[in-house]
């Protein structure tokens, strides 16, 4: 009997999206050390491509996705949050074969299929959100995963591709009785554009409630703040919110002091997060990837503007770190 976490834990569950070049070990660390017990309930990996994770030359190279680090590991036990990894792909064996490896390290507590993901490369590839079309190969990848998982398995998707299929898509979905459904409240084809529709959200609510009761249903999109959070998930009466671009707008997210931040704590948690990185990942991972996070910490305060644009010509965290001790003169 597979244990399903996901029942345990106190609604509304709140979970912070997988994200690419984002929720890795060192990401994830950082929004848990400033988070508050109960405020933050579920985090998840990078995504994980099954296709690299299987291939014995090429699964080295995607391991670093599963990484969790010691302090990482501290943190989540000492704030009971749990952690799951996000895989993606278009072969059913090797979503079977990339479970039973992510059970073997032991680390995770669940695995989440990305049903979601709008990118137009991925997209062109069969993956992610281009499953929404093919209801049957995504069917064989659920069940694939579930044969080869001892963890629950959960699917996060969208409303729909090129239009809205909310009923049909999600009702394909509930036959394979996963543990937990996030739904995207946008198509393929609105990206990140226009408002996502939760009136979508609470129409897989509905069809849930009327098909298959045991799975969960949690509802994501356009959600900036814990109390805007709460209100949806009354409104539309789903088991959860995840998170997504509501961490860039403030880190602090899941902080029971949310309000904006000093100059000084911004520029604090920027400089741990570059050591952290520098420290975890030395040469093994491109620098610039840490400027994406240089934008959410420079900004809401005067002078902001041309801090970061010199952060962002930075080339190594010694250049980081000179740019800050300036700035505390």
């Amino acid at each position: 009997m597979i244990r399903n976490f996901w029942k345990e834990l106190a609604r509304p569950v709140f979970t912070l999206a997988p994200m690419e070049d984002v929720t890795d070990t060192v990401f994830r660390e950082i929004v848990l050390s400033i988070s508050d017990p109960g405020y933050l309930h579920v985090l998840f990996s990078e995504f994980i491509s099954t296709d690299g994770l299987c291939h014995e030359i090429g699964g080295p190279k995607v391991r670093h996705r599963l990484q969790i680090n010691d302090t990482e590991r501290k943190l989540l036990t000492g704030k009971n949050v749990k952690i799951v990894a996000q895989i993606w792909g278009t072969h059913p064996e090797k979503f079977y074969q990339a479970a039973k490896l992510i059970c073997e390290e032991s680390q995770f507590d669940g695995i989440d299929i990305n049903m979601g993901c709008p990118v137009k490369k991925i997209v062109k590839q069969g993956g992610c959100s281009a499953l929404i079309a093919q209801p049957a190969l995504a069917k064989e990848i659920v069940l694939a995963t579930k044969e080869g998982s001892n963890l629950p398995v959960s699917i996060k998707t969208r409303i729909g591709l090129n239009k809205v299929i909310t009923e049909e898509w999600i009702a394909q979905l509930l036959e394979c009785h996963p543990a937990l459904i996030t739904v995207h409240g946008r198509t393929q084809k609105q990206q990140s554009e226009g408002l996502a529709d939760w009136n979508e959200v609470k129409k897989a609510v509905a069809l849930r409630d009327k098909l298959n009761p045991e799975t969960l249903i949690h509802g994501n999109g356009d959600v900036f703040s814990r109390e805007d959070g709460y209100s949806k998930a009354k409104e539309y009466d789903v088991d959860g919110i995840m998170i997504g671009r509501g961490i860039f707008h403030n880190p602090w997210f899941f902080n029971r002091n949310s309000d904006e931040k000093t100059p000084q704590e911004k520029l604090e948690l920027l400089w741990k997060h570059t050591e952290l990185f520098t420290r975890t990942w030395g040469t093994g991972k491109n620098f610039a990837t840490l400027k994406r996070f240089f934008k959410i910490y420079t900004n809401g305060f005067p002078g902001a503007h041309p801090l970061r644009a010199r952060l962002m010509e930075t080339h190594a965290t010694e250049e980081v770190r000179n740019i800050l001790n300036e700035v505390k003169r």
